[in-house]
């Protein structure tokens, strides 16, 4: 069938894929969503992505470290960053041993978002410390984190929300 003039040929899964890895790391999980999207069928978006990760453009465990250091930088706690990475499709032993070879500090992470958004001063009263503490676990941070940095009352079921 002629093409009109005008008309782009399609862009092979591969190269559309390859495109979205140039501006910055995917899951094989997120690029086959991506690809599904556009309209490109499962086998394809398969084997383009399979394509990749043999060529060393996509790597999950590469990914994985990307997003930790992102969003430890954002200040965001543990319990958020293996939420996300789990929705990224990675297992929890992988999670887990990302998480171990970031080496972070959470108590001095969760002290530093405390100070950023609310000074350095200590909280004056029980209703303070419990919208700090909120704050916190807000941001991923586990209860026993948040006692520890806060001082306030905080129930350990939190951390199964």
């Amino acid at each position: 069938m002629p093409r009109e003039p005008g008309d782009k040929p399609k862009t092979s899964a591969y190269d559309r894929a390859l495109g979205l890895l140039a501006r910055r790391e995917h899951s094989r999980r997120e690029l086959k969503l991506k690809l599904r999207q556009k309209g490109y069928e499962g086998d394809e978006a398969g084997d383009a992505i399979d394509r990749l990760g043999e060529q060393h453009y996509q790597d999950d465990e590469r990914f994985a470290h990307s997003l930790v250091r992102s969003r430890v930088a954002q200040g965001y706690g543990p319990m958020r960053v293996q939420a996300e990475l789990r929705s990224h499709g990675l297992s929890d032993a992988r999670i887990r041993a990302v998480l171990d070879e970031a080496g972070v500090d959470w108590d001095a992470s969760a002290l530093a978002q405390l100070r950023r958004r609310f000074g350095g001063g200590s909280a004056p009263d029980r209703e303070e410390k419990a919208r700090r503490a909120q704050f916190l676990l807000r941001r991923g941070f586990p209860a026993a984190t948040v006692r520890s940095v806060t001082h306030a009352d905080v129930d350990d079921a939190a951390d199964d929300a």
